[in-house]
């Protein structure tokens, strides 16, 4: 039953920026939309479901994931890393290691996680991909994202070329050829993609980086395709002083720039992290309407920085939240995410605070950043970004909504009980979630999913990956 009432919810945030709280207590839904706000009486053919006591959200937007990595939590020889030596420690090593079991519980892991955070549109840069891959990950993907009932956008990640091109490159990180990876996206988008707003599947351009993934030329020319296709454009960009460093040595000019100059920026186009951007960097995301999928707790694990949002916002960027891969991020989940959001947000204006006498104007950063802009960031943000009518609980948008009851004693004691969910960190119960309209966690059960065993095939692949690996090398 697609038609149905959501009463007495003791508070609603609507991902909205004029208008971030509603003053109605009950959500009427009709064939996976938000029909009515306010006080409501159920008909006959509506199903009610109580929310009393609980708050109301909309269904978080990811912006940016990497789900292979769900198994890769915490590894060893990463952990204490950064960026450039974290990646050869981790996910590089162990990406020849996934086969097809391993792949697709790494991918229902991370999935799960998300879906009982309250999230409900997943944006996954899938780069694991070279020649002669025994297995379709992207189908994998879908399948998982399917049976969880969520929206899920493929970012199809992809290089031509590698940051080392030693010879005797093992086969998986061997880099693909340009037509094979094009003539991929083509496939996958006349197999996936779905334009309509209320999209439940869409694909996305996506190599892996612009400054190191590709050639200028093919840069230019999968901007090109993506266009002709229809589709969005994706990229990690200017995580750590690498990119500023590798761009001017290779092209003379700043990453941004080189992205420009390549036809990489636009409404259609998004980035993860922009840690380390240049004042005129910022102005030009920002002219250009390109967004930003911002990935605080992964940017801190590996101690690249943390972006300016505010600034970022304030020029024109577009600004999402992405929980990022679980590799650098144990807790990829999108309640973790934006309370690391909204404390480090401050952590960074208050970090630039100095005393008076030497012309310090303010004490710290607590007016940085307040729950209901990362309430935005985390939903209507990242709606914007993927160009998809979700994000709001306002009458006209799919109905994405995510009901917490708070019920643990982390939130005991809330003066407001509608910051809750991000104020007070941790995981709040899922009262309900829906995803248009269709109910996907109950009573915070998801049909289908037992953890327990889910728990047992984890354990069980990550001793395969790791006696894998240590085969290959």
């Amino acid at each position: 039953m697609n038609n149905l009432v959501i009463k007495n919810c003791a508070a609603i945030m609507t991902g909205n920026r004029e208008s971030p709280r509603s003053s109605a207590t009950d959500i009427r839904i009709r064939d996976g939309f938000i029909h009515e706000l306010g006080q409501l009486d159920a008909n006959g053919d509506e199903r009610i479901i109580d929310a009393r006591d609980c708050v109301a959200y909309p269904g978080w937007v990811n912006t940016h994931h990497h789900l292979f990595q769900s198994l890769l939590k915490g590894e060893p020889q990463g952990l204490n890393q950064s960026l450039s030596a974290w990646l050869a420690s981790t996910p590089y090593r162990f990406r020849g290691a996934f086969d097809e079991h391993t792949f697709r519980i790494a991918a229902r892991i991370g999935l799960v996680e998300l879906v009982r955070s309250g999230c409900t549109t997943i944006a996954d840069h899938h780069y694991l991909y070279w020649p002669g891959m025994p297995f379709d990950g992207a189908e994998i993907l879908f399948d998982e994202a399917e049976k969880l009932g969520v929206r899920f956008v493929l970012c199809r990640g992809g290089a031509t070329q590698t940051r080392g091109l030693e010879s005797a490159l093992p086969t998986a990180l061997r880099p693909e050829r340009f037509d094979d990876w094009m003539q991929d996206v083509e496939r996958l988008v006349g197999r996936y993609h779905q334009p309509q707003t209320d999209a439940l599947r869409r694909i996305v351009m996506a190599p892996t980086t612009t400054l190191h993934s590709t050639t200028p030329q093919e840069l230019r020319e999968s901007a090109r395709l993506a266009r002709t296709l229809g589709i969005r454009l994706h990229s990690h960009l200017s995580e750590t002083v690498d990119y500023l460093d590798a761009a001017r040595a290779k092209f003379g000019m700043t990453p941004l720039q080189f992205c420009a100059e390549h036809d990489w920026i636009g409404e259609d186009v998004w980035f993860a992290h922009l840690v380390k951007l240049l004042p005129e960097e910022i102005a030009l995301l920002g002219s250009a309407g390109s967004g930003i999928a911002h990935c605080p707790q992964s940017n801190a694990r590996l101690g690249s920085g943390i972006a300016d949002l505010v600034a970022l916002e304030r020029a024109g960027v577009k600004v999402s939240i992405g929980v990022d891969g679980a590799a650098s991020n144990e807790a990829a989940d999108m309640q973790s995410e934006t309370h690391a959001a909204w404390q480090l947000q401050r952590a960074r204006k208050g970090m630039l605070a100095r005393p008076a006498y030497e012309g310090g104007t303010f004490e710290g950063g607590g007016d940085a950043a307040t729950i209901e802009d990362v309430i935005r960031w985390g939903t209507s943000g990242g709606a914007a970004v993927l160009g998809l009518n979700t994000g709001e609980i306002r009458v006209g948008m799919a109905a994405d909504i995510a009901l917490y009851q708070l019920n643990d004693p982390r939130y005991f004691g809330l003066h407001d009980i509608a910051i809750g969910p991000v104020a007070c960190g941790g995981r709040a119960t899922l009262k309900a979630l829906f995803c248009q309209g269709r109910l996907l966690v109950e009573d915070d059960r998801l049909p289908g999913v037992d953890l327990r065993e889910l728990g047992y095939e984890a354990a069980k692949a990550v001793e395969t990956l790791q006696r894998n690996a240590g085969v290959r090398g």
